[in-house]
């Protein structure tokens, strides 16, 4: 068995991934996948030929965890597995507490669970039954969130007898300031906020005036067809008036004014219409190009998308000091068209039809309504798209897929229009596109009556059996099963939640300072966008794919990196060691004489949000009764920081 010397060697920087990962076996003496335990401190774990039964080690049956491997339903995130050298023995995905509860029954009174449990039971689907407590606080909280929830938190909650503690918790969530910097990240992402993108510069002030205008309206909750008309109508100084920031992004650089006004459209229709295939219909029809690809986009011409960029044929975007660093003014012109007489840029050739209009005036394509000379296009504009039905449509799903990890339409951002109406079906080979197009409709004008309140669409969806769904399913798993959320998916925390749990955890908060930036903050999920801070936090949180807001996505995908970051990152290794110095969580605890018992129950409450299992408990009091409780507790830390619970949101 390992002495005290070579253990503290394996969990310090350097330290080999396998030696690593035998410490991190024996240390909470990990069970098997048929429940028998495994001392890795006294077995040669190198001559173990069993199979190993992870998400995150190759070799397990993605389908028994809910995780969607990539592959149908248009998902883009490759959710692998890891690979290392030899195979080993690790604890099932699903700790003790995300245990299930009852079987989800009817009638419904939410029409959610209306629509999901009738969808199964016409297909035969089995469901997984309510997920536990544990499990559901932990879920709930990083979702609404982005934080897991703290150890007191989840003892109160266990505790609490009310039968409407569950939608008391979730109103409280909605309630909390961490509820607004969660949501301030997502938007962010939607909108792509940052500072430098390859098209254009915000800069520093830009990005900071975005963010406070998305944090605001988000800590007012105000109406979300309000936000967007504002983004949409923007004008004025991008480093005074955030939402003129949204008209900034949009900026194409080396081309014709046209090329923008393409951009600007392409960006609206995608984050707020789900839309993204204008990006194919300003270059050409879509008859010959997305004929295999999107049944409304293939019967649209490209004028009818110039009609649509036309909108944007006003706006007019200048800086008043041509030097470095210096704000834009966004202003809306009093006249002006899309122009056909370009030869040159990013998109074909603008050329009329023969006799035809050498200028386009807007026409929003769903209404048929045209922007006449006297209009504020932009005005117009933001009228229709946001009483337009597909604006809900889009919102809803792109807020269900971030709840739910998958959906109601994939791609969530490639609506196709003409396959939405299960009583209008489009021909074969073509289906309809969403899996619950009722369920779908019905949120959407739901969310209309609400005035567009994201809290309140969040509120309905949580409080729905079916997202309460357990991760864990007894039954035999099909991958056909996935679309229609028969389980809740398994997902990978994202980085800024990750570092945030390694935070609130350890109680090892330091300053994040981004450049530009004049606040300091010590939640990664309060960064203004997703490059820096300084120091090593940058990297770490690169590690975990957060992307870039511009070129690269932010993805949900696995690599053997994250897994080295976590067993040897500084990030880490400083919560690790000052978790028990006297500004972090544990330092005060150890002082106070805590028993080991209870001292047990408060770690893994603070990392996993749940109690010990009665092997882990063993395991874990050995170590904590063997030699300086100190260095106990900072080798606790960073074994449970390793366990597979710990890394995912299931």
């Amino acid at each position: 068995m390992m002495n005290r010397k070579q253990m503290r060697h394996y969990w310090f920087p350097g330290a080999s991934a396998l030696a690593g990962l035998a410490l991190l076996f024996h240390l909470l003496h990990l069970g098997t996948p048929s429940g028998a335990a495994l001392r890795a401190g006294e077995q040669d774990l190198l001559s173990y030929d069993g199979t190993v039964e992870c998400t995150v080690f190759p070799g397990r049956d993605l389908r028994a965890t809910g995780i969607p491997a990539s592959g149908p339903y248009g998902r883009s995130q490759n959710y692998s597995t890891l690979s290392v050298e030899t195979e080993m023995i690790v604890q099932e995905l699903f700790p003790p507490g995300s245990g299930t509860t009852e079987t989800p029954v009817g009638p419904w009174v939410s029409r959610i669970d209306h629509h999901i449990f009738s969808t199964l039971q016409q297909k035969n689907i089995p469901t997984a039954n309510i997920a536990g407590d544990e499990a559901f606080l932990r879920r709930v909280t990083l979702d609404l969130t982005g934080r897991i929830p703290t150890p007191e938190r989840v003892m109160s909650f266990l505790a609490d007898t009310d039968t409407r503690k569950r939608a008391i918790e979730i109103d409280r969530l909605l309630d909390s300031p961490e509820w607004v910097d969660r949501w301030t990240m997502w938007t962010g992402d939607l909108l792509k906020n940052n500072a430098r993108s390859s098209q254009i510069r915000r800069y520093d002030q830009g990005r900071n005036a975005f963010y406070s205008f998305i944090r605001s309206s988000l800590a007012e909750n105000k109406p979300y067809n309000q936000f967007v008309s504002e983004l949409i109508t923007a004008q004025g100084d991008s480093f005074e008036n955030g939402p003129a920031n949204f008209i900034v992004g949009g900026r194409m650089s080396m081309g014709p004014a046209q090329d923008t006004y393409d951009r600007q459209l392409v960006q609206t229709a995608t984050m707020f219409l789900g839309m993204r295939h204008f990006d194919c219909l300003l270059c050409h029809d879509g008859a010959g190009h997305l004929d295999l690809v999107n049944l409304w986009g293939s019967q649209v011409t490209r004028s009818e998308a110039w009609q649509m960029a036309a909108f944007f044929s006003r706006a007019r975007i200048r800086r008043p000091i041509r030097e470095p660093n210096t704000s834009y003014l966004v202003s809306e012109a009093r006249n002006g068209t899309y122009a056909l007489n370009t030869d040159s840029g990013n998109r074909p050739t603008r050329q009329p039809a023969d006799d035809g209009e050498p200028a386009v005036l807007p026409q929003y394509i769903f209404s048929g309504r045209q922007g006449s000379p006297e209009d504020s296009f932009r005005q117009v504009l933001a009228e229709e798209l946001t009483r337009d039905p597909q604006f809900a449509r889009a919102t809803v799903n792109y807020l269900w897929k971030e709840l739910f990890g998958l959906g109601i339409v994939e791609p969530a951002d490639a609506f196709d229009l003409a396959r939405l109406d299960p009583l209008q079906p489009p021909a074969e080979p073509w289906t309809i596109q969403p899996t619950h197009p009722e369920l779908l409709e019905e949120l959407s004008f739901r969310f209309i009556d609400m005035n567009y309140d994201l809290k309140a669409l969040m509120r309905e969806i949580t409080n729905s059996q079916a997202y309460q769904l357990s991760s864990q399913y007894d039954g035999e798993w099909e991958e056909s099963y996935t679309p229609y959320f028969a389980r809740h998916i398994v997902r990978r925390m994202t980085a800024e939640q990750l570092y945030d749990a390694l935070t609130q955890s350890s109680g090892v908060a330091p300053p994040l300072r981004v450049r530009g930036f004049p606040e300091q903050v010590v939640w990664a999920m309060q960064l203004p966008e997703t490059t820096g801070p300084r120091g090593p936090v940058g990297p770490f949180l690169d590690d975990f794919l957060r992307g870039d807001r511009d070129e690269v996505e932010r993805k949900g995908s696995l690599s053997m990196t994250q897994a080295l970051a976590l067993m040897n990152d500084a990030v880490v290794m400083e919560k690790v060691r000052n978790g028990p110095g006297e500004a972090g969580r544990f330092g005060p605890l150890l002082a106070s004489g805590m028993g080991d018992n209870e001292l047990l129950d408060y770690l893994y409450l603070s990392t996993l949000s749940r109690f010990p299992a009665s092997d882990e408990r063993a395991a874990g009091l050995q170590r904590l009764q063997t030699g300086n409780r100190v260095a106990a507790v900072q080798d606790m830390l960073w074994a449970l920081y390793n366990k597979v619970d710990f890394l995912f949101n299931y």
